[in-house]
Parts: C-alpha cells; structure tokens; sequence
C-alpha cells in the first residue's frame, strides 16, 4: 500500500544517478499523455467507450466503461490506485478492452469526489496529493468493497456487452489489491480470475485480512508483489500461496525483481515498462485460461 516508506524508495530511485531523473518525468508528465507511454495492442479491436454513473448503496460511483464495438465479451472490474481513475487508468482499460475485454474501471472514491481526485502528474510524493487521497482512502473499509464489488457486479451482468455466459475478472493495483481479494469473495459464482499488482494488505494479521476469504473463492489468482513491498513483508507472499494450496485454488504468486511500489502504471513515478508488460501479458494469461 502508499505510504511514507515506499515514497521514501520512489524519492531515491528518482534522485538516483541512471534512474529517471525528477526533471526528466516532471518533463515526461508535462508534454505526453501517460496514453502515449503505453505499448499498442496487437491486432487491438475496435472499441465504444462512455462515462457512466451506477447507483450504489453509497451514492453514484462514476466510472469509465469502454468494450468492443460490436459482440459481448466477458466482463473485467478495473480498482485503480490511490490516484483514483485518471487518465491512466483510462487508457489502461481501454487496452484491456482493445485485447477483447468489456470493462469497468470505478472511481474508487466516489463517495466524496467525482474523478479525477488529482490533476495530471499529481504523484503520491507531493503532500498536497496525500491530503487529497489519503482521507479519502481512509473512508473505504472491507464492507464498502463488497458493496461495491456487487453493485457493479449486478450491473456489468445488466449490458449487453456483458457475454453472462462467461465469468468475470477483475484487477487491482495498490489498494486496489485488497478490492479485487473481496470482490471475488463477494460473488463468488460469477467471478473466475483476479489480478492484483503491488498490492497492499493483502494477507495481514487482522481479523479482516482479505486472505481469510480465499476458501470463499473460485478464481483463478495473479499477485504481482514489488521487490520493495516483498522486503518490507516478506511472509505475505508465503501466507498468501499457503491459503491458496489450502483450497486447492489457482494462483501465481511473483516478486518481480527490479521493481518498486507503483511499477505498473505509466504515469507512475518508478514505472517499470519491461516488467509492467510481462504483468500485462501474464494478466491477459490468466483471463483467457479462466474467464470461460
């Protein structure tokens, strides 16, 4: 997850000789969309996007929603970062779509904002960011992703790009990473895979850790772990495969090497494109081998 001592890596990997200096990606977000950072698709397929509002328990979460032009497809649940839904994420979904996805990428704090939360290049290092993002993330708890992960649940399975006959993924990065864990406990018969990235909280000690729910689930699984994230709590990845192997369920479980918290979207300040993209490739993997 955020916080104060995995900005304190992104400060050093910036200001570090050979690394992406702080000019260069104040440059970077200045003068090229974070669209602009991201490989193309091959053979990508048309796609319709539109900006929706869902009514939730909560409110209107507003979200992106962007599918192929023509058919119905199996449906992907996008929770973003601590940033929220920005342009990143938007055209991160539109990829997935592009790749034969219908998807849904939620403003995650819709409850006090409509998106976007921050400007663009806003990062997590600049205290004005963190007094914007941080309340905000605080008022989300284990029972708000669940009534959230049904919300949109019941609304994907109400579109006509939705193909209801196929099961539905969904994919987290940062917090993100604990929504999509309880999103799959959350309806468990309609959900077949989840991939989280540098997730935080994953597998903790409190009575509401989101591994507790893995014998609730039937998804195949993907958790990308940060090498500083690892560091930090290595016996999160060993609880996780443990809980995993105990219900005899489908997970990858990787520490990619080289990477900080953050590595995977391109607006981010330690984005890592090689290892981002073996994410991606083992991500879109994972929802053509189980999203049947």
């Amino acid at each position: 997850m955020c916080d104060l001592d995995t900005q304190k890596d992104a400060e050093e990997f910036i200001n570090s000789d050979g690394k992406l200096s702080r000019r260069k990606f104040n440059m970077l977000t200045a003068t090229a969309s974070a669209a602009m950072l991201l490989p193309p698709v091959a053979n990508a397929q048309s796609v319709t996007e539109s900006d929706v509002n869902i009514t939730t328990p909560d409110g209107v979460a507003d979200c992106y929603f962007v599918h192929p032009s023509s058919g119905s497809h199996a449906a992907v649940i996008v929770w973003p970062d601590i940033l929220g839904l920005r342009p990143a994420f938007r055209m991160m979904g539109k990829r997935l779509a592009e790749s034969g996805y219908t998807v849904l990428v939620v403003n995650p704090f819709y409850r006090d904002a409509v998106s976007p939360v921050v400007g663009e290049g806003a990062s997590f290092g600049q205290p004005e960011t963190r007094e914007i993002v941080l309340p905000m993330a605080r008022n989300l708890n284990a029972e708000t992703h669940f009534t959230d992960a049904r919300t949109i649940v019941g609304w994907l399975d109400q579109q006509s790009a939705t193909d209801t006959s196929r099961r539905i993924g969904t994919t987290g990065y940062c917090m993100g990473g604990p929504m999509v864990m309880r999103t799959v406990a959350a309806v468990p018969e309609r959900l077949g895979a989840g991939g989280t990235f540098h997730g935080g909280g994953l597998a903790t000690n409190a009575d509401n850790s989101p591994h507790l729910l893995i014998p609730r689930t039937q998804s195949a699984m993907l958790h990308c772990v940060a090498a500083n994230d690892d560091e930090s709590t290595p016996e999160a990845k060993v609880t996780l495969g443990e809980a995993y192997a105990a219900a005899d369920l489908s997970a990858e479980i990787e520490v990619y090497g080289g990477t900080l918290h953050g590595w995977c979207p391109p607006d981010s300040q330690v984005y890592n494109e090689a290892q981002a993209e073996r994410a991606w490739s083992r991500l879109l993997n994972l929802f053509e081998d189980n999203l049947a």
